[in-house]
């Protein structure tokens, strides 16, 4: 007998590709797919649910994340902004905010982070942004070698950027998504001080 918990996760995954579709992150970041599990993804007591509110503030550091995932197999976990520097003029779309490639399962620590976190930092007066998580099972481990390594004291080869352009020259299957939406707060300011 499932539980309702239970029975709200199963029903889950097709209610987010719908509101994927309603929020327009499915065409505007990825094509249409079938999730094939729950991305959790926590900020302290926050968690991210399907395109609820979130402040700047409470995402200023990288989130715990946990989906469920093959034994033995690779991941890629990719936060991007595709409302930059806002939805009506998304001329810098997408804004990486952060990748970690070669994770074993979901240990997103122990993965390689070619992108460091930088938290959701929305230009004030731009309305709310869509922040979306990615997740995708990698065919074999990437070789990482030749990239340049992304700090996050810079917002400098961040912008511009497609996850499914990067997605598609290494091979990696859409599996997993979720996303909030934020919009200027006092932290932006404190964020962008951190740049160098």
């Amino acid at each position: 007998h499932s539980s309702p918990a239970a029975m709200a996760s199963k029903s889950s995954f097709a209610q987010y590709r719908e509101l994927f579709k309603e929020h327009g992150v499915i065409p505007d970041v990825v094509e249409d797919f079938q999730p094939c599990g729950d991305l959790t993804v926590q900020y302290g007591p926050e968690a991210v649910l399907g395109g609820n509110v979130l402040t700047p503030r409470m995402v200023k550091d990288p989130p715990h994340v946990h989906y469920p995932h093959e034994e033995g197999c690779l991941y890629t976990v990719i936060l991007t902004d595709p409302d930059a520097p806002s939805r009506a003029n998304p001329k810098f779309r997408e804004w990486r905010h952060w990748t970690v490639v070669n994770v074993p399962g979901c240990d997103v620590s122990r993965g390689e982070e070619i992108c460091e976190y930088i938290g959701s930092l929305p230009p004030q007066g731009t309305s709310l942004h869509r922040y979306v998580f990615l997740v995708y099972k990698q065919p074999h481990r990437l070789d990482m070698r030749g990239v340049t390594k992304l700090q996050n004291t810079s917002g400098a080869g961040r912008g511009g950027w497609k996850a499914r352009d990067f997605a598609k020259s290494y091979g990696l299957e859409l599996v997993m998504c979720n996303f909030f939406r934020a919009e200027w707060d006092t932290y932006v300011p404190e964020g962008y001080a951190k740049f160098k």
